[in-house]
């Protein structure tokens, strides 16, 4: 988990949290906060974060991942409403891909046809059954030593 006071005090995101660089935020909560991305995919198309500095949604403590998941439902409901889409995307980088190091979930407007191609990766196959077992017992494994217990 990111604390550090350098690193927290060096982030546009949490300069925006505190308030601090002049971007206004659509809303803030005690916890987090929703500003709209200054290069969106489309209008509307903004950003949650946490209040707290953490780098990745698995840097994130538990007890904070469901108020931030409520209020990007919210978000979503607002987004769709507001810019009388059709639905919406969600993504969450974790460092690949990810422009700013503090956790930032998008929440972008969607309309069937609107073009967003960015978000379409490459899809592959498994080379055959056995490859699809030995990926499904390593990830489960992988549950299970963080303490997914009780998964089927």
């Amino acid at each position: 988990m990111v604390h550090h006071k350098d690193m927290a005090s060096a982030c546009i995101f949490c300069e925006i949290a505190a308030g601090s660089n002049g971007s206004p935020a659509l809303f803030e909560w005690q916890d987090c906060v929703a500003f709209l991305d200054h290069r969106p995919l489309f209008p509307g198309h903004c950003l949650l974060i946490p209040r707290t500095h953490v780098e990745t949604l698995t840097d994130l403590p538990e007890e904070q991942v469901g108020p931030l998941f409520v209020r990007a439902r919210l978000l979503c409901r607002a987004v769709e409403q507001a810019m009388q889409a059709e639905g919406t995307f969600l993504a969450v980088n974790n460092r690949v891909s990810q422009s700013v190091p503090h956790l930032h979930i998008h929440v972008v407007p969607r309309r069937k046809k609107d073009g967003l191609r960015g978000f379409f990766w490459p899809r592959l196959k498994y080379r055959d059954e056995e490859e699809l077992e030995t990926v499904r017992l390593a990830v489960r494994d992988a549950l299970e030593k963080a303490g997914a217990l009780g998964i089927n």
